[in-house]
């Protein structure tokens, strides 16, 4: 049995290396950017007017004039306007291209307009103001985001703005989540009083999809060589297996005997965790191919998936993983010499960093626990009591 830190360790020394693929803009969203995003121009690509009001030259105001006669006005998505006489101001909107022979604007706020004739009552300090300068953001050829990144509509709008109708992309990660066992059924069936509906799979494939990566489900008999004709076939087909249930010592855990018959290379079962103990982990040789075994107890399924496969998916992406920290909420003793994954309850607090109340449940076994919880608390290895205020790693699901 090995410790929490060898696990991970083990696990991301085999990530995945996506390939990148060309999408249309517009199923970017959430996606890995593939490509560096360059300015194509100046940003903004001329002096802009960012207030409402008139255009003048700041040199006449320093001279004393207040008192300007509007020779035209000037919308947003005209052509540039020329002063050709100082001692008259533009009138001009909000994304209008600044007129030839202007550098100030003064806001309506600041005004009074009379018979064509604008009266400041607020003299700008200086030039410039209310005036969004060339290039001021970004000049043409200059980076504007780095490849590597998720994509969120903010790195959509820049992507339109360079005219990115279609980017590149990492491909997403395909995964299959396999759940086994006699007792559980489609959640389409009634159960009889032996069986359950999955359920493991939905929430794992939920979360899986939340993260961007494209997720199948299956149910399979607790029969060897049906896994195994299954195994081999996914094997083929998807990027990672996600397995949950049959990796025990039970006597009809059959995943790991029919993991090894095709192949899978098995890399350590058994974490010094609670829950989660009997998780798996396995490579196909010389594909790359990635196999997670979880427990089937569903909060030691979901716990392993957020603690272990998130971290592994968004090296696999070139991401980094967030490690929150969070202060215990309340005294809690552990028992047993077992890194310990408590469930909590997140509450925000002055300080910035959320203090974590500890909600017990019923065990492993326990799903509806984990829709009045937050996150996992990673309880260090070893046993005592861990005192109110200390912090902690944790890992959210909500």
């Amino acid at each position: 049995m090995i410790t929490v830190e060898e696990a991970e360790a083990i696990i991301l020394q085999h990530t995945l290396k996506p390939t990148p693929e060309l999408v249309p803009l517009e199923e970017a969203l959430g996606r890995v950017l593939a490509e560096d995003l360059f300015a194509d121009r100046d940003f903004p690509p001329f002096d802009r007017v960012t207030m409402d009001g008139i255009a003048l030259a700041y040199a006449t105001l320093a001279q004393g004039q207040t008192r300007f006669q509007i020779a035209m006005t000037v919308a947003a998505g005209q052509p540039q306007a020329i002063l050709n006489d100082i001692t008259q101001c533009v009138e001009v909107m909000t994304g209008a291209m600044l007129p030839v022979n202007t550098d100030v604007v003064v806001r309506y706020e600041d005004l009074h307009i009379e018979n064509n004739i604008a009266t400041i009552n607020v003299i700008p300090e200086k030039s410039g103001i209310n005036i969004h300068t060339r290039g001021a953001d970004k000049k043409a050829t200059e980076l504007l985001v780095a490849k590597g990144r998720r994509i969120t509509p903010a790195e959509i709008g820049v992507a339109a703005t360079i005219g990115k109708h279609k980017v590149w992309v990492q491909k997403r990660v395909s995964a299959i989540v396999i759940a086994t066992g006699e007792e559980i059924i489609p959640i389409t069936e009634t159960p009889l009083p032996h069986q359950i509906r999955t359920s493991n799979s939905y929430a794992l494939q939920a979360a899986l999809k939340s993260w961007g990566v494209a997720a199948d489900i299956v149910l399979l008999p607790d029969n060897q060589l049906v896994i195994e004709a299954q195994l081999q076939q996914f094997l083929q087909s998807y990027d990672v297996l996600v397995l949950s249930g049959g990796v025990s010592a039970g006597k009809f855990d059959f995943v790991p005997q029919a993991l090894a018959n095709q192949g899978v290379q098995q890399l350590f079962h058994k974490v010094s965790q609670r829950p989660g103990k009997p998780f798996w982990f396995g490579i196909k040789q010389n594909t790359g191919k990635v196999v997670f075994a979880l427990p089937g107890n569903p909060v030691s399924t979901f716990m392993c998936l957020h603690r272990y496969f998130r971290p592994w998916l968004d090296a696999s992406l070139g991401l980094p993983t967030q490690r929150l920290m969070a202060e215990l909420g309340k005294n809690f003793v552990v028992k047993f010499p077992l890194t310990f994954f408590l469930q909590v309850k997140l509450e925000e607090t002055a300080s910035g960093i959320p203090k974590a109340i500890p909600i017990e449940g019923n065990g492993s076994g326990d799903l509806v626990s984990l829709t009045a919880t937050d996150a996992f608390m990673e309880l260090p290895l070893g046993t005592g009591t861990f005192r109110e205020g200390e912090k902690f790693v944790i890992w959210k699901y909500r």
